[in-house]
Order: C-alpha cells, then sequence, then structure tokens
C-alpha cells in the first residue's frame, strides 16, 4: 500500500525521520507531506504513533483526469464498494487544479458522484454525504493532467490530542499545539535523553537526564515533553478514527497495536527525568501550572522563579540537558528579560552539553545568545509567522562530533576541537551599570547612551514635576533617533498605589534593520523601569505609529481583559491616576492609549477655566470623559458627553462617577457625532462651552458606509458645531494629526474663525514635539465679518452675501460624497438647517439612547 502523512510546512525533515524511527520503509520527503510504503500495519502505526503528521492518507487510485468527464470515469472506476463500509457517510474534498477543472468545489462534486454512483450500481445504495463529520473522509488531489484520490486514516487531525481537562483550562490563552511542541522537542532530541539508562555514574550522583523549559507559556512543550517521557502514544486516547470507515480495516490487529502501546507505556514507568519550567511572563506561567495539574502531570514538571540560579539549583547535575522555549507570545515590555535568561542558561557550565531550540518570531535571540542558529526552520504557529532556531550544544565534544559527521570526519575532528578549545564562551556583547549594583546585560553597546540620556531626563522631570504637581507625565520623547521611542510615567493615587510604564515605540524607517530596530526596543524595555524604578510587570509595551493618520485610540489586540470589556468597565478594578485634583481611571492592557492623554492636560486645565463663565457644557468624541469632569469641576450646571462607543462611555460614566459628579444633569449620549450635531441643529439645545477632540481617522462599522477623516471632514465638523453654540459660547477644537491645515477659509464661509493656540497648550513634557497635537478657539461670527477676518475681499464677501440671501443664486452643488453619507443615504450636514418653520423642541439630546 502507498501512504502520506502530511504536515505544516518546515516539518517534512522531521516528520520522515520520526517515521523512519518507527520502521517504515521506502520513506521520502516531499512538500508539506512524507511518503512511505507498507502494509495496514504500517498505516496504523503511523497513526498511533507519529506526533508530528496532521493525518495520515492511503493512496486509492491515480488516473488522468484532464477534465471532468475524465475525472468522473477515473472515480468511477475505483471498487468503492470494496472501500467504504455499508451505511458509512462520506465527504469528499478536493485540492488543486488543471487547465479544465479550475473550481475545487465542482471538482469534488463530480468525484462524490461518480463514487455515489458506482455504489448504486453496485450495492443498491448512494452514500449519504456528511461534510461536517463523515465516517469516511477523502481527498482528491488534481495536479496538471493527473489526478489521485486518498482515504484520510486519522478523521480528525492528529494534533488534536490535549487532554479535554487541560484544553478547558487553556483556554482563550496561548498553548502550543502539539505537533509544534513535537517538532521543537525534536530538535534537541529529548525522546533520546529520555530513552537513555543511566549509568552507575548517573546514580551516585542524582543526575538525570533534564529539560528547562524557558519559557512555557501556556504549557504546550511542557505537555509533549511529559507524554514523550511516558512514551504515551500521542495517538492511543483517541476515540474516533478515519479508518473505521474503511472495509479494509482490521479491527484485531488495532487491538494488537494498542496493547503494544500500553505495554511500552507500562515499561515506560521506569524512566527517571526532570523537567524544569519557568516564564518571564507570570500570567503565562500560571496558565502552564493549571493546565499541566488539569492533564494529571503535576508530578513530571517543577516549576520555579525565573532566574538562572534558581532554574539551574532545581535542575541539579544532569545526565544530558535540553533547553527550549517558546518565546512567539511572550510580552514585548518583557521579551528582553527573557532572552537574557535564556542566554544565561545556555552559557551557565552546568548546560554546556544542552542544546537550545526557540521558538521566536523577532530573530533576535541569536543577538541574546551571541551566536547564529545552526539552524532555522521557518514555521506558522497560530498562523503566524516564525522561526524555529536551534543551537547545538557547547561543550567540545559536541563541537567534534557534529564535525565527526561531516565527509572529511577525522580532519574536521581536530579542527573542531582545537576551535572549541580555543573558543571562549560567549559572554553578553555589553553590560551596564545603571548604579544599582546589578549589571544589565543589553544587546546593543550603544544602549549605554540611551541609559544616559534617561537618566537624565527622569532627573529633570522629576524636579519639574514636583514643582507642578504633577504625578503622570512624559520621560522621553524620541530624544535619540536611534532609540525612537516615547516613555510615560505613570504614578498611581492612594487608593491604587504604584507606578506604572508605557514605552511606546514608533516605527521605524524602512531604511532600518527591523531586528536592529527591535533589539533597540528590548535595550529600553529592558533599562527603563531599572532607571526609573519600576516593576517590571508594570512595563507595557506599544507599538505606535508616527503617521499622517490612523486611530486615536487603537486597540493593542491581544490584550489582558479584552473580551467582556465593555461589561466590566465599570466594575472592573483599574488603576487610579491624579491629574488636576482630579482622579481618573487607567487601561494599561487593551488599547494603545490607556485612557488619557497627556499631552492634553494643560488643554483639560483650559476646559476647566473655560467652564466657569459657562452654564452647558458638550464633550464630542468624547472618549473616555476626562475633558466632561473638568467642565464639571469647573462649575457648569449640565454636561452632555457624545461617543460612538459604549465601552468609552461606560468608562466616562465611571470618571464622573469617581469624582463625585452623579445625576440628572450629567447626560451620556452613544451616536454618530455628525450625525447627532445634525440631529440637534433641529432643536433649541444650545452650548456656552464645547469641546471637540476627534480621532485622525476612523472606519468603525457602527459609522454605516462612512469614514471619518479630520483634515477631509473638519471644516463639516466645525460649522455643524459653530450651530450649536449659545449666544457668545465658543468652542475648543483638538487634534493630533501632526500635518493637520485646517480650511480658514472654508471655515469662514460658514462663519466660522479659528484662534491657534496649540502652543500655550503644549506641556512643558512635550516641549520636543510641538506636533504632538493641535489646538484651536473656535467661535461663530457673522459670515461677512468671518471672511473679512481671514482675508477675503470684499467683492467675495458680497458675493457669498448675495448667494445667501437669493438661494436659487447659488451655483450647482455637486452630490455629497460617499463619506459624507450615513447609512441610509443622507448627508450628515449640508448647507442651513431646515427651514421648515420654528426647530422642533426636541426632548432630550439622545438621538439614539446610549446601549440602544
Amino acid at each position: 500500500m502507498e501512504f502520506y502523512a502530511s504536515c505544516p510546512e518546515g516539518f517534512e525533515s522531521a516528520l520522515a525521520d520520526e517515521l523512519k524511527r518507527l520502521g517504515l520503509s521506502h520513506v521520502r520527503r516531499l512538500k508539506g507531506r512524507a511518503t512511505f510504503e507498507g502494509e495496514l500495519e504500517e498505516g496504523y502505526r503511523a497513526c498511533l504513533w507519529s506526533r508530528l503528521a496532521s493525518r495520515v492518507f492511503v493512496v486509492l487510485g491515480r488516473f488522468e483526469a484532464q477534465d471532468a468527464d475524465e475525472l468522473y470515469d477515473g472515480v468511477y472506476d475505483i471498487a468503492w464498494e470494496s472501500i467504504v463500509r455499508p451505511g458509512a457517510t462520506i465527504a469528499i474534498t478536493a485540492r488543486g487544479v488543471t487547465e479544465q477543472l479550475r473550481n475545487t468545489r465542482f471538482s469534488a462534486l463530480r468525484a462524490k458522484d461518480a463514487l455515489c454512483d458506482r455504489l448504486a450500481e453496485t450495492t443498491g445504495r448512494r452514500a449519504d454525504v456528511d461534510a461536517a463529520d463523515p465516517d469516511v473522509r477523502l481527498l482528491l488531489s488534481l495536479r496538471q493532467r493527473r489526478a489521485s484520490i486518498s482515504l484520510d486514516l486519522s478523521g480528525d487531525p492528529l494534533f488534536k490530542r490535549l487532554p479535554p481537562a487541560a484544553t478547558r483550562a487553556g483556554e482563550g490563552a496561548h498553548v502550543l499545539r502539539p505537533d509544534y511542541a513535537a517538532l521543537v522537542l525534536a530538535q534537541v532530541g529529548w525522546t533520546a535523553l529520555c530513552e537513555r539508562e543511566l549509568t552507575a555514574d548517573d546514580y551516585e550522583n542524582e543526575a538525570l537526564p533534564t529539560l528547562v523549559d524557558a519559557s512555557c507559556a501556556g504549557g504546550g512543550l511542557l505537555l509533549e515533553a511529559v507524554n514523550i517521557l511516558t512514551d504515551r502514544a500521542p495517538g492511543f486516547a483517541r476515540e474516533h478514527w478515519g479508518f473505521e470507515g474503511w472495509q479494509l480495516h482490521d479491527a484485531a490487529l488495532w487491538e494488537q497495536l494498542l496493547a503494544e502501546a500500553r505495554e511500552r507505556e507500562a515499561a515506560a514507568r521506569e524512566r527517571q527525568a526532570r523537567i524544569v519550567a519557568v516564564d518571564i511572563d507570570l500570567a503565562a506561567r500560571k496558565t502552564a501550572e493549571r493546565m499541566v495539574k488539569c492533564a494529571g502531570y503535576k508530578r513530571f514538571v517543577d516549576f520555579c522563579a525565573a532566574k538562572s540560579a534558581t532554574v539551574l539549583d532545581h535542575a541539579g547535575a544532569v545526565a544530558g540537558a535540553a533547553v527550549v522555549a517558546d518565546t512567539t507570545e511572550t510580552p514585548l515590555s518583557l521579551m528582553h528579560d527573557a532572552m537574557t535568561l535564556i542566554g544565561e542558561l545556555r552559557r551557565a557550565p552546568e548546560l554546556t552539553a544542552a542544546p537550545v531550540a526557540a521558538l521566536t518570531r523577532d530573530g533576535l535571540m541569536a543577538r541574546a545568545l551571541h551566536a547564529e542558529p545552526a539552524r532555522s526552520i521557518a514555521v506558522m504557529p497560530n498562523n503566524e509567522e516564525a522561526a524555529l532556531d536551534v543551537w547545538p550544544s557547547l561543550d567540545h565534544a559536541a563541537a567534534a562530533f557534529e564535525a565527526a559527521t561531516s565527509a572529511d570526519a577525522e580532519k574536521q575532528t581536530a579542527d573542531a576541537a582545537d576551535e572549541a578549545a580555543n573558543t571562549p564562551m560567549p559572554e553578553p556583547a555589553a553590560t551596564l551599570d545603571l548604579g544599582d549594583g546589578k549589571p544589565l546585560p543589553v544587546l546593543i553597546p550603544e544602549s549605554e547612551q540611551f541609559a544616559n540620556r534617561l537618566r537624565k531626563n527622569a532627573r529633570l522631570r522629576r524636579k519639574w514635576a514636583k514643582r507642578e504637581g504633577v504625578s503622570c507625565y512624559r520621560v522621553y520623547d524620541a530624544d535619540l533617533p536611534d532609540y525612537s521611542a516615547a516613555i510615560d510615567l505613570y504614578e498611581g493615587c492612594p487608593q491604587t498605589p504604584g507606578r506604572w510604564l508605557v514605552i511606546a515605540e514608533y516605527a521605524a524607517p524602512k531604511t532600518i534593520d527591523p531586528a536592529l530596530a527591535q533589539a533597540r526596543m528590548l535595550d529600553i524595555l529592558a533599562i527603563a523601569p531599572r532607571i526609573l524604578d519600576v516593576p517590571a510587570e508594570h512595563v507595557h509595551a506599544k507599538a505606535r505609529m508616527r503617521s499622517r493618520g490612523g486611530s486615536q485610540y487603537g486597540k493593542q489586540g491581544a490584550g489582558k481583559g479584552a473580551s467582556g470589556e465593555r461589561a466590566n468597565i465599570a466594575r472592573r478594578r483599574l488603576p487610579l491616576i491624579e491629574e488636576g485634583g482630579l482622579t481618573f481611571a487607567v487601561n494599561f492592557d487593551d488599547y494603545l492609549d490607556v485612557g488619557i492623554f497627556l499631552d492634553h492636560r494643560v488643554t483639560r486645565n483650559l476646559v476647566r477655566e473655560h467652564a466657569k463663565q459657562a452654564r452647558r457644557f458638550l464633550n464630542l468624541f468624547a472618549y473616555t470623559g476626562t475633558a466632561t469632569c473638568y467642565a464639571a469641576d469647573g462649575g457648569v450646571e449640565e454636561t452632555v458627553t457624545v461617543d460612538l462607543s459604549n465601552t468609552y462611555l461606560d468608562w466616562a460614566e465611571r470618571n464622573m462617577r469617581q469624582n463625585g459628579f452623579v445625576g440628572p444633569q450629567y447626560h451620556f449620549v452613544r451616536d454618530d457625532v455628525l450625525a447627532w450635531i445634525r440631529d440637534q441643529r433641529q432643536t433649541r439645545n444650545r452650548w456656552d462651552l464645547i469641546f471637540v477632540d476627534p480621532p485622525t481617522f476612523s472606519n468603525s462599522s457602527k459609522m454605516g458606509r462612512r469614514t471619518w477623516d479630520v483634515q477631509r471632514d473638519h471644516v463639516e465638523l466645525l460649522a455643524g458645531v459653530s450651530r450649536l453654540l449659545a449666544q457668545g459660547g465658543h468652542a475648543i477644537f483638538s487634534c493630533n494629526l501632526r500635518g493637520f491645515r485646517p480650511e480658514t477659509r472654508k471655515l469662514a464661509r460658514a462663519g466660522v474663525v479659528l484662534e491657534d493656540i496649540t502652543a500655550q497648550t503644549i506641556p512643558e513634557d512635550f516641549a520636543r514635539n510641538q506636533k504632538v497635537h493641535h489646538c484651536y478657539i473656535v467661535r461663530r461670527l457673522p459670515i461677512e465679518d468671518a471672511m473679512a477676518e481671514v482675508g477675503f475681499s470684499a467683492e467675495e464677501i458680497a458675493e457669498r452675501t448675495e448667494e445667501l440671501r437669493n438661494p436659487e443664486a447659488r451655483k450647482p452643488r455637486a452630490a455629497a460624497p460617499a463619506h459624507a453619507q450615513t447609512g441610509n443615504g443622507k448627508p450628515n450636514f449640508v448647507g442651513k438647517p431646515s427651514p421648515a418653520g420654528k426647530p422642533k423642541k426636541k426632548k432630550f439630546y439622545a438621538s439614539k439612547p446610549k446601549g440602544k
């Protein structure tokens, strides 16, 4: 029989080696698979024991298939009556194309018709199709003019073998898939270590084969390592197999192989080995501990603190060792410490014989270990690009052994031994003395310059902050171009004491090597908390684009607590900070921005000062409502807070409640701001002070087909805002688009004038970046006065005046562009309010009640 085992790309060599160790013959490595030949027992053995294969197939037939008719005939000629068990359901999947068969669904359907017609003619009964859970799963492969059809012996993929209890325990966490874990362990020879017979010296020294998982993540590597140690067949616990619907299935032979597997597992109980697990990320370690416990493997794994001395103490004397790590989901803020730990373990004398295999996404592990990997395998765990890098052991015997395997063995063995003897242990690229008595290894020697600059900045900022009464401020803002990041320090209030750092990396130019930029960022993440005296677990790394567009408050991705966020925001325990005598909740985990824009510190105080002369305040694009809190603190009688996000409105309510502003006079409206402005213009609702801080860009699905771009849409926005101002009222408009240019002439034609107050709203800690935001006072004037103020000629003013007096004389207006349309196709804001009678007495503000 002809079989093949499929696998992810990058697994082929390891899979072929595994199949050979299983005793299978004629093993051949191909892209995405390894083929072998044998009897039924060989196919069963691959299903039961392969840790790397995704599925195992038996080839049923090959034939010409240039077109649909040839495909039908080729499938029909196969004796399906002797293959498909009577009453079994089927499903056929097609892959590949030919010149005439370009649609895989059609090809699969044509093959299904041929199969069912054959069964109907030979047995009098067609097979039923069950695409979701068939008894017989078939794969049709098309290439050039040929086709082959194979039966999937596996059923579900073979990598679906995590214990159910462990699967439930790791739900929502990153748990490395078992086949990827097996690939990592195969690179360091863990199976051979487990099978090693201990010598008398080993027993005397209590030395055991040892596996150190230096970044255990969700525990995937640990579970697979224990399965290999206990020699548990990976397919033993599976209840259903694809071959059960195959007429050639031999139940007695299968039971024989299962009995053999039970015997092997029983014999493996005599094995002895140590598995030591650590992780810099405490949350990941707790997940791994939970997974291991739920799988019933607690006695096999020793968890300890993520310090090299502690790990070596737990490892004890070793009789062969290996170091593995999965850093693909390690938080960026902890990556430097994780790589430093792995480097220290590799250089430890106790582990010089230990090879290292690490799953990594950034290619920086080589820099941390100061050695290029012996081999690097491109893989796709969780469908994201990564590399499995492997470093050989550092001891002299291993170097000589590797040379002995080459063609010119004798000469290269001697050369390798000499080279190894004369090569010192790799040391860190540089070590910094930060004045706390603890040398810090760094990836880039030039990072000392960054450390010196940050130390100087911190000293100056600390004095300034104490003098100004500021507890949250920017310490560093790309002062050194090569170290392009912003560092913000947050001091908790007495209810939630502590210090936090938010380190936002600016995107490096395309001319900069991404690995070099990443190495600098990791050094920043290692140096900053030491200089600023912040615990590592309170350091939060973000990636920020220094761009002309982009959302103002973007999602961080897989942040902690992101699921169920809106339901929890009102009662979730969040750090609290103080600013201007007010208290605000901040969230460091879920978003690029934490809930308060530090560069608007002066602007918020300006809102409070202006609010002292206002009765009614409106906050548009309100975000977390910090400006509303300042206005309420300034003494306004009534506030309206509008945002499209229910989460941010809940957050705004929480901030208001936190500061004692509770009552019916504080309103919160969930709506599209432009649509809401249009509705409010038809009412008598007007405000003395309006604060407008829109995002740079938004394409939220809640906005229907319309998108938002502050440069494109600010004229429409501010013209509408000006119509909501009470007599003598004004608005404060701010935006964070670096290259923003207000269309003053267009605004003047709508009777709107701007006063640029940007310079006076930039705080001292943001003084290096005068374009961090733009800020304006917005006032409504008679159109003639507004146009004259921005430099229109008398003729232009007269022409505009005539236009307004005689609407029929206006030039034909183009249809509203797509971006100015709401979901129902109506323009958001065009010209004057509806002239039909008096404004409606609309009670109250919410055109859409919050949450509707």
